[in-house]
């Protein structure tokens, strides 16, 4: 699934060997338009699933509405892990932004899933 980035949302790269990208700004005014086919084709992934699935997530900036589509997204990943599927999540994070750190960490947290925060400037 590739989608190119616009001003309102973000760049979409997710393969089926278990690579996903996901990176930029996403204030979407109909989040579920834009996410809805992101969360499609993680749950038809999920059927199918590599054995290592690997998702990159670097937003510069999301409202609310992203948040909990992705939240959505996270959680299919994260069953997968629970099945005993390797699953990396690498949570990127400008230099100072502690508002999407912090949001990192609280899908950490609900997720039960472990998140690699990695601090870009």
């Amino acid at each position: 699934l590739l989608i190119s980035s616009t001003k309102k949302t973000p760049e979409v790269n997710f393969t089926t060997d278990g690579r996903l990208k996901l990176s930029g700004r996403s204030i979407p005014e109909d989040p579920s338009k834009f996410y809805d086919q992101l969360f499609e084709w993680t749950f038809f992934y999920c059927q199918e699933a590599a054995d290592s699935t690997a998702i990159d997530i670097s937003l510069e900036y999301f409202n609310s509405g992203s948040s909990k589509a992705l939240l959505h997204i996270l959680r299919a990943l994260a069953d997968l892990a629970k099945k005993g599927h390797l699953l990396t999540v690498n949570w990127y994070y400008e230099e100072g932004d502690d508002d999407i750190l912090e949001r990192g960490e609280y899908y950490e947290s609900i997720l039960g899933v472990t998140f690699n925060f990695i601090e870009t400037e």
